[in-house]
């Protein structure tokens, strides 16, 4: 008890609000300073009640200064919405408080029109991850995330499923020769590829663009860490599919998840720090800071924003050349698509901003990847059009548990006996990442049953992730 540490609830209990010195007090409480808990607790509480006798305090001098000027700081605040704003949330029962509290947040946004959230939701920074966001005119960057266009891939080859078990090791090469992963991770001169995505003139906007452009060409075509992956498997067609052109049958196919690299990371970043200098929210919404799509800086992000999808495009691209070249044979269809992004729709007659964080476009017709984890299957689907759900869906199964507590958790020789069992081969990864920190991905499709329609089955079977567990991207 004594170095347990202090968090924002022990000092909203006593009395201190969500703002500014709030964040000032778990920054002091982080240095510790030679006091223990039980002594930091009670300079907490005395600062709160009387900060005029701590401003010349070598310690909580800090503290005092910002608890002294919040009345000043909340004056200054866009103020949010006080009225409450519902919003449809797919399988509720297995989405935790904290996600929904940030949609409540989302929702209070001046510029906020309408929201959901789907079923494999899960707390993340700003806009919940598996949260839809419609906004008027406003662009946040923090509403897109961090790995700008991050994307599902699908390719199905004119291979019959029993080519994976035949030709398992060459498979294996082929995945381990064709693409890179973990943090950093990226391709030496000589061995790039040309693509046109580089050559446009997006990279030329700024300095900041400009920096990035042989970064991304390092690593275009790689994949970086967390949860994106190259997978090899069995794609099952119950029935034809005449949009496809498929018949019913088992086919081989590829699945890739992977974004865009550090080039969407460091323009995320750069616009996040910029929407907060500009977008003055309280302390709760800070994190959503938006910016106009009328202003400079506005138009610049959301430049950068479609960059930065084109090139995970692009990124998925390179792979699944780079693999048909190896395998040969006839690729029967390809269909993709990003899962964090922003997009300009029409929602009941107005032109609205659409943040998809963690989701799938599922518009009428439209064709979409819903992943399971690495043990379970995954859904090749077709939206229906639900504009309650912003013509949305999950992006995959959601989260059950933190990568912390995965790691500390669960058991890699219970992982190696479920990948054995199910004639899984598992290249790299972390404990973070087992199925069993995953939601069960069955539960997840039920609670979207009027949103998809499910067209196929995937199940992997040959799976490379980072080696590391690495979370760059």
């Amino acid at each position: 008890m004594e170095n347990k540490r202090i968090n924002g609830n022990d000092l909203l209990a006593l009395g201190y609000a969500e703002n500014t010195a709030l964040g000032v007090a778990l920054k002091l409480n982080k240095m510790r300073l030679g006091y223990t808990r039980e002594q930091m607790m009670t300079h907490f509480a005395a600062v709160l009640a009387n900060p005029d006798a701590y401003i010349n305090d070598r310690v909580f001098k800090s503290l005092a200064l910002e608890l002294l000027k919040q009345d000043e700081l909340e004056a200054s605040y866009i103020p949010l919405k006080t009225a409450d704003v519902t919003y449809p949330i797919y399988g509720e029962e297995h989405i935790e408080q904290g996600a929904k509290q940030q949609m409540d947040i989302a929702m209070a946004l001046p510029v906020s029109v309408a929201g959901a959230l789907m079923a494999d939701a899960h707390q993340g920074y700003g806009l919940p991850i598996g949260g839809v966001l419609a906004t008027n005119n406003a662009i946040i960057p923090y509403g897109v995330g961090v790995d700008i266009g991050c994307r599902m891939a699908l390719s199905i080859f004119d291979l019959p499923a029993n080519y994976l078990s035949v030709n398992k090791d060459k498979l294996e090469k082929i995945i381990l020769q064709t693409t890179k992963f973990g943090a950093g991770q990226g391709f030496k001169p000589g061995e790039r590829t040309n693509h046109a995505v580089l050559e446009q003139d997006t990279f030329q906007l700024n300095g900041l663009l400009r920096s990035l452009k042989d970064k991304a060409w390092a690593q275009l075509g790689t994949s970086g860490g967390g949860n994106h992956f190259v997978e090899f498997g069995v794609m099952t067609l119950d029935k034809a599919d005449a949009a496809l052109g498929i018949p019913a049958g088992a086919y081989l196919a590829l699945l890739t998840h992977s974004g865009s690299r550090g080039l969407g990371a460091t323009i995320a970043d750069h616009y996040t720090k910029l929407a907060k200098e500009l977008c003055k929210l309280p302390y709760k919404a800070q994190n959503l800071a938006y910016l106009d799509l009328k202003t400079a800086e506005g138009q610049e992000y959301w430049l950068a924003m479609n960059l930065a999808g084109d090139y995970a495009a692009a990124c998925h691209e390179v792979i699944h050349t780079k693999v048909f070249k190896e395998l040969g044979g006839e690729r029967l269809a390809k269909v993709e698509n990003h899962h964090n992004f922003a997009w300009k729709e029409i929602l009941n007659g107005e032109e609205v901003i659409v943040h998809r964080k963690g989701a799938t476009p599922a518009g009428k017709g439209v064709m979409g990847i819903i992943p399971g984890s690495m043990a379970s299957p995954g859904f090749l689907v077709r939206g229906k059009g639900d504009v309650a759900a912003i013509n949305s869906a999950s992006h995959g199964a959601g989260r059950l548990m933190s990568r912390t507590q995965a790691i500390k958790t669960l058991s890699a020789t219970t992982l190696k006996a479920m990948l054995d069992d199910q004639g899984i081969s598992l290249i790299g990864a972390g404990m973070d990442e087992a199925p069993m920190a995953y939601k069960d991905i069955h539960t997840v499709m039920a609670a979207q049953r009027d949103l998809v329609d499910v067209v196929a089955t995937f199940s992997p079977k040959i799976v490379r992730m980072a080696d590391d567990g690495s979370r760059e991207d």
